[in-house]
């Protein structure tokens, strides 16, 4: 099972968020085949996207992120909702190059429309790039140290992570504080491997939090979509288009990149779409 804890901490002058997401790595890395570097960025941007889902307030919430290479030719996307599904993929060479390239965050929370943020890319470290992107796009100090450690054979031994971030007053001192707790979080990966989450929160943060005030949530990589969700997409081109395409290419086909699945539509499948 995968972890997300939640607190204030510093007489609530911060927000903290301590996550396990090993298991949603893993079926990461199974759906798409993930290796190496691969496998950490996109376990990486999951576990800040899992994050970044806590944070959502309406149930219609969600949020992307999207890492573009600067030379165009690699690119990762992740994405979750307030049920803390969260998904995603990479394409290309996405972990040679992304220096010079750009983060992009969207969260829309329901209400209005959604905020849309963006930074150049300074390193190939995902906590790196994600501090960067709240100091450049939001201007909120953010500490923020997540990892992904693999195994001999390709699998996800430990992922997760340590978020803090500053809130609206907070003091210079709760400032110092927070940098001095974070250093001892060089190696994220390792310490939720050897204590998980909750024993991070409960060895390095104990002291800091009303237990009442600490939230539990479990992120898990699911996809959104289904075949029935692809039928709704096939009867919005109307009955002669959706014809049209199955006779040229023999069927409707629709690959979703999250769960890495392809939904087939013969022309007897559209025919009952548009009879029933």
């Amino acid at each position: 099972m995968n972890y997300l804890y939640k607190a204030l901490i510093y007489d609530k002058q911060a927000s903290l968020s301590v996550l396990d997401t090993t298991e949603l790595v893993n079926k990461a890395i199974k759906i798409h085949s993930l290796k190496g570097g691969e496998a950490e960025l996109l376990g990486g941007l999951l576990t800040v996207c899992a994050y970044f889902s806590g944070t959502l307030k309406s149930d219609r919430g969600a949020v992307s992120m999207t890492v573009k290479s600067a030379s165009g030719d690699g690119s990762a996307s992740v994405s979750g909702d307030k049920d803390m599904h969260i998904r995603g993929f990479a394409e290309g060479s996405c972990r040679q190059s992304l220096r010079g390239g750009t983060l992009t965050v969207i969260r829309d929370d329901g209400f209005f429309r959604p905020f849309t943020g963006a930074c150049q890319i300074e390193s190939d470290d995902v906590s790196a790039m994600t501090m960067d992107y709240f100091y450049r796009s939001e201007q909120i100090p953010t500490a923020v140290s997540v990892g992904v450690k693999l195994g001999d054979d390709g699998a996800c031994l430990a992922a997760g992570g340590v978020i803090i971030q500053l809130l609206p007053g907070h003091t210079e001192e709760t400032m110092d504080r927070a940098e001095e707790r974070m250093q001892a979080f060089a190696d994220p990966a390792s310490l939720v491997q050897s204590m998980g989450a909750e024993g991070i929160v409960r060895t390095y943060f104990s002291e800091l939090i009303d237990q009442k005030g600490l939230y539990l949530a479990h992120p898990d990589y699911i996809c959104n979509c289904s075949r029935a969700k692809i039928a709704d997409v096939i009867l919005s081109l109307g009955r002669k288009e959706a014809l049209d395409i199955c006779r040229e290419r023999g069927c409707v086909s629709v690959h979703c990149h999250y769960c890495n699945t392809d939904y087939t539509f013969d022309e007897d499948d559209i025919l009952k779409l548009f009879d029933r």
